[in-house]
């Protein structure tokens, strides 16, 4: 007697294709939390008179990385923090304002755990989305009794621009980059 092999079909396993959609799902919440963090600027801000900042340091009696509104009211630059009392300085003794523009990872510890845990170098391609981009203010201004001092504050994208050209029209000094180098070399005749 002989048998014939009968093949039983194996009833179909079904997968989640995990090695698959977790990228795309780490993806997905990294571009939405980034939406998220950057919220469209208020119409107070776009008039360049008040600003949401954060004040880096130079201000005296204003803790390091304090939020607040920076806000011209009157003649006088205003910062308001949050919870406490706010700072002021003239604007006719603002002798230069400059602008710049940094960026900074965001997403934190969990951003960083995910990018670690995404396959084929997909946590580089999450890096590259993962920043955001802010101006950064500066000041130099007199005391009372004549000290140079300087504030560093950080806005958001795009503002900087606009309170600055506020700074200006209500007559704060901007030194102009070739002004200083052109009065310190002297002429030479051959």
């Amino acid at each position: 007697m002989t048998y014939k092999p009968v093949s039983r079909k194996a009833p179909a396993r079904v997968e989640f294709p995990i090695r698959r959609t977790l990228p795309c799902l780490i993806l997905l919440i990294a571009c939405s939390a980034m939406l998220a963090q950057n919220p469209g600027a208020s119409p107070a801000a776009a008039g360049g008179s008040s600003v949401r900042a954060t004040h880096i340091l130079g201000l005296q009696g204003v803790s390091k990385s304090a939020g607040g509104n920076l806000s011209i009211e009157g003649d006088a630059l205003k910062f308001q923090k949050t919870e406490g009392a706010a700072a002021q300085v003239p604007i006719s003794s603002i002798q230069d304002v400059s602008l710049g523009v940094e960026d900074r990872q965001v997403g934190g510890v969990p951003l960083a755990v995910g990018r670690a845990a995404t396959p084929y170098a997909g946590g580089r391609v999450i890096g590259l989305f993962s920043h955001k981009k802010y101006d950064t203010l500066t000041l130099e201004y007199l005391d009372a009794d004549g000290g140079l001092h300087g504030a560093i504050f950080e806005i958001s994208k795009g503002q900087a621009e606009g309170f600055k050209d506020a700074l200006v029209a209500k007559g704060a000094h901007v030194k102009v980059e070739g002004q200083t180098a052109a009065a310190s070399t002297p002429e030479v005749k051959k």
